[in-house]
């Protein structure tokens, strides 16, 4: 079986397993709303707040905030939750590149929707005129397949480590921190409505991050699946 069809069983199987139990979808999404709700009651102990100057890019950063939180618990565990016996059945039906690019694809149409939905629930309680909505839109978009990319491939690297939640909580922080600056930015021109053009520099940055962290995975994965 070639790499294509190995990774879209593989993909159909993390889609039918969560179809079926769907506690990171429920759990994520709880999260989120009782997040966004309790900002909401917060900045509503402080009357007069949305007018204010600063409420713009305060509503920007919490925004990410919530989404990364949201990705972290969403696929931090996606390699933690698989036991030795099920790790040793991939490895004599799949190859290593199969399932970490199985594992990315599934986790980037995941973070997808719950991004999309974790948006729609925030301008719902949160009223906000966006520059350019279908901007800042794609920066959402952008921003889960980056989280989606990078906690992927430290969950792998973590659950070699004897499922290590310090460890990767620290290999985040160096790879997370340019990724949310980048985003802050780029969905700041979206919501000023300055022109797309401002953001493609954004944009180029986000493409280079998330193909090195493909790259690395491709070629680091198989290493980490012989042990």
């Amino acid at each position: 079986m070639n790499l294509f069809n190995q990774v879209k069983f593989l993909l159909r199987k993390e889609i039918l397993l969560e179809w079926r139990a769907k506690y990171a979808f429920n759990g994520v999404l709880l999260y989120v709303v009782s997040t966004v709700f309790v900002c909401y009651i917060s900045f509503n102990l402080s009357p007069g707040f949305s007018q204010n100057q600063g409420y713009p890019i305060v509503w920007n950063v919490l925004f990410w905030i919530i989404l990364l939180f949201a990705s972290v618990n969403a696929i931090a565990k996606s390699f933690m939750q698989e036991n030795s016996n099920r790790l040793l059945y991939y490895y004599t039906i799949a190859s290593a590149k199969a399932i970490i690019l199985a594992k990315i694809i599934y986790n980037c149409l995941l973070m997808m929707l719950l991004s999309t939905m974790a948006l729609i629930v925030y301008l719902l309680f949160f009223t906000n005129n966006l520059g350019d909505p279908l901007c800042y839109y794609l920066a959402v978009l952008s921003g889960s397949i980056s989280f989606s990319m990078v906690f992927t491939m430290l969950s792998a690297i973590a659950s070699k480590a004897g499922n290590n939640g310090t460890l990767m909580a620290v290999l985040c922080f160096p790879i997370i921190i340019p990724v949310i600056l980048v985003l802050v930015r780029f969905s700041k021109n979206a919501m000023d409505g300055l022109d797309r053009s401002a953001s493609q520099h954004d944009i180029i940055v986000l493409a280079g991050i998330n193909a090195i962290v493909v790259a690395t995975s491709l070629i680091l994965f198989p290493y980490l699946w012989r042990d």
